[in-house]
């Protein structure tokens, strides 16, 4: 296969909250530009980007799923996400390797909660994106609403480049405001028959009133397109697109399309404005990178001809073997070559390259700054981990992990299942870093601990099937953290003989709280910087974070707290690594005991689609679980309720709300912040 040239591609990912029609629309993709032949429906199971068992069963999107086609002469690399909060690294991962996305919106629904965290994810990592309204053949589709609500949630501008034709069950196609035609999409075909032709009648003001506006966007990105709109002049339509696409790739504007993914309406243009909008990996800015001896800033641009720099962005146990998705930023690697793994050391021969199309791989010689590959034989990587030549390190940023805040505990079933359970444990934390193992020092129990309930339910899951592993699980858990709330300064020294060796060490610490959700700080007094090396410096942090990590009273980790290393004297002949790790957390800990400790609990976004009918009674209901009302706004016949409510609350919440409202209600949830846990829970702790 001949490799595109780099102008022509795209790398980009499908984002939205659940059930908002990405995966439905990912399929129309891959129908339309002939990579599929047959179209296969999430809610029959038969999606392609839907190849888990989980997935298929359960009619969501569980993980971040890679597939190519072709639109235009150009090769898109499309990455469909979940939409489900449990599976947020999804996203994570995906847009940081990403130069594009489409977001999507149901134009019932419009912008909900798990549409603004993708969004805020993808302004962090500064990723053009235009946008789809999907769903507008449902009853209740509004499309005003929606713009608006991207413009008053997100704090985005939406830049309408269609009006529908039509709505709910009479809606029939688009208006191409840019074209000003009708486009309609042939039924008879599944929808691959697009025709043009004139706006109808009753349309036609509406439609120049919009353009007017589209040209005004357009006008502030291009002076000749401004001239041309203040004499009152229609611009050339290549000029409009040129100025929207610089709007777009400066992440300022988002052009926003129209669309009925399920019935099969609004998805060509889309693959257009996806090749007029989008960047190919040549217009993305540098990538800045690190050489790890010196920490001097290296910036990359997409050139295959420079060093190899790839990023390991997911990693997969495939039939017991890992299958690592790499995004390459610059250089070249074939099936082969010998990795430097910058992050953690050590080199890899890489076996075999793949482009990926959902499960199925299509086996390549050779990838290029601009790909998106897998590849086999990387033993050792990790997500997050850098790849080059050792002749030249090159070290890129990693990724925002959200943290986890459910556990629960696991037993092997039977003697066997003991054996298999630790390998398989290991094999799920190399695919999902928000996935965290540990054993209870009490107990002795394995506990589980993820992102929510339904994370933990697909990795027990996974676990019976993927590994013939059978558990038992216990009740879900609710992940706190620690904090203190008195300020306490601590003077230790450590000196004894171990192992017929002396080992010494000297701190003196002040731990200070901190204001909520500040974090972690471990802070070095600048003569501490000024004394001690680098390597010293890093056993110092080190050594911290490792005693905050396990917390002080409950083994919950620590948070909201600053550290402050007012000493770490190193006398010569006589401080170790040893003695001064031990000094330091030993001083930590018994100051940490004397601060007053306290625990804080997850505290959720909740919100809440009911029927107006029920809304009194479910809103009695939240009082109960020391949830905390933040607004309503009523959508026709049902109210969205938006809410802040303790994680601890909410373990089985969807029996009581489906009892509640007659099983019409649904609700989604979010983590919000940490925030001090109630008296009884202290109780319980012994604090």
């Amino acid at each position: 296969m001949k490799a595109p040239e780099l102008s022509r591609i795209r790398n980009l990912g499908i984002i939205s909250h659940i059930d908002a029609g990405k995966t439905t629309v990912s399929e129309r993709i891959l129908f339309y530009t002939g990579e599929i032949h047959k179209l296969g429906e999430v809610h029959e199971g038969t999606a392609v980007m839907d190849w888990m068992a989980q997935e298929q069963e359960r009619g969501i999107t569980i993980t971040a799923t890679s597939t190519a086609c072709r639109w235009r002469d150009h090769w898109l690399n499309l990455i469909d996400t979940p939409g489900h909060i449990d599976f947020t690294i999804e996203v994570e991962r995906s847009l940081r390797v990403l130069d594009g996305a489409v977001a999507i919106f149901s134009a019932v629904e419009g912008v909900q909660p798990q549409s603004e965290s993708v969004w805020r994810q993808a302004d962090r990592y500064q990723v053009p994106r235009i946008c789809l309204i999907n769903k507008l053949d449902r009853v209740g589709a509004d499309v005003d609403a929606v713009i608006e609500q991207i413009g008053a949630k997100l704090a985005a501008r939406a830049v309408p480049m269609q009006l529908p034709w039509g709505l709910e069950g009479e809606f029939r196609g688009v208006i191409d405001l840019l074209t000003l035609e009708a486009l309609s999409f042939d039924e008879q075909d599944l929808g691959a028959g697009v025709s043009r032709g004139p706006i109808p009648a009753e349309l036609q003001e509406a439609a120049l009133r919009a353009r007017e506006q589209l040209i005004e966007a357009a006008a502030d990105f291009d002076d000749e397109v401004l001239a041309a709109f203040i004499d009152g002049q229609a611009p050339p339509v290549e000029k409009i697109r040129a100025a929207l696409r610089r709007g777009t790739l400066a992440c300022r504007i988002h052009p926003t399309f129209l669309g009925a993914a399920l019935r099969n309406k609004g998805i060509q243009p889309l693959l257009d404005a996806i090749v007029d909008y989008l960047p190919s990996p040549l217009e993305t800015p540098p990538v800045p990178a690190r050489e790890p001896e010196t920490e001097a800033l290296v910036e990359l641009p997409c050139d295959p001809e420079g060093p190899l720099c790839a990023l390991a962005f997911k990693v997969l146990s495939d039939e017991g073997r890992k299958l690592t998705y790499l995004r390459l930023y610059s250089g070249r690697l074939a099936a082969g070559d010998v990795l430097f793994n910058s992050t953690r050391g050590g080199e890899d021969r890489l076996a075999r390259l793949f482009l990926m199309h959902a499960h199925k791989r299509e086996r390549i010689d050779e990838a290029r700054a601009g790909d998106i590959v897998a590849a086999t034989g990387l033993k050792d990587v990790l997500t997050g981990d850098t790849l080059c030549r050792r002749e030249r390190p090159l070290r890129l940023a990693g990724l925002t992990l959200p943290e986890p805040v459910v556990s629960v505990a696991v037993e092997a079933r039977a003697v066997a299942d003991r054996e298999r359970l630790a390998p398989a444990l290991e094999k799920l934390q190399w695919e999902d870093p928000t996935f965290r193992v540990r054993e209870d020092a009490e107990t002795g129990q394995t506990i589980l601990t993820g992102m929510g309930e339904l994370h933990l339910e697909v990795v027990v899951d996974r676990l019976a099937r993927d590994f013939g592993v059978q558990v038992k699980t216990g009740r879900p858990q609710v992940v706190y953290r620690e904090t203190l709330t008195r300020l306490r300064r601590h003077h230790e020294i450590f000196d004894r003989e171990i192992d017929g060796r002396r080992q010494y060490g000297e701190a003196r610490l002040l731990l200070e709280p901190l204001g909520r959700n500040s974090g972690l700080e471990i802070v070095l007094a600048p003569e501490v910087v000024e004394t001690l090396s680098g390597a010293w410096r890093a056993l110092v942090e080190e050594s911290l974070r490792q005693a905050c990590g396990g917390g002080v009273r409950s083994g919950y980790p620590l948070t909201d707290v600053r550290v402050y290393v007012e000493e770490a004297p190193l006398v010569p002949g006589q401080t170790t690594e040893l003695g001064l790790r031990a000094a330091l957390q030993r001083g930590f800990a018994l100051a940490a005991r004397d601060a007053a400790p306290t625990l804080l609990e997850p505290v959720m976004a909740l919100e809440l689609t009911v029927p107006a009918d029920y809304t009194g009674k479910v809103l009695g209901s939240l009082p109960q679980k020391r949830g905390l009302v933040e607004g309503m706004v009523s959508r026709g016949d049902v109210d969205v309720i938006r809410a802040k409510v303790p994680l601890a609350e909410m373990f089985g919440y969807m029996t009581e709300l489906r009892s509640a409202t007659k099983g019409r209600g649904t609700y989604t949830l979010e983590f919000s912040h940490f925030d001090q846990a109630p008296p009884e829970t202290l109780k319980r702790f012994g604090l």
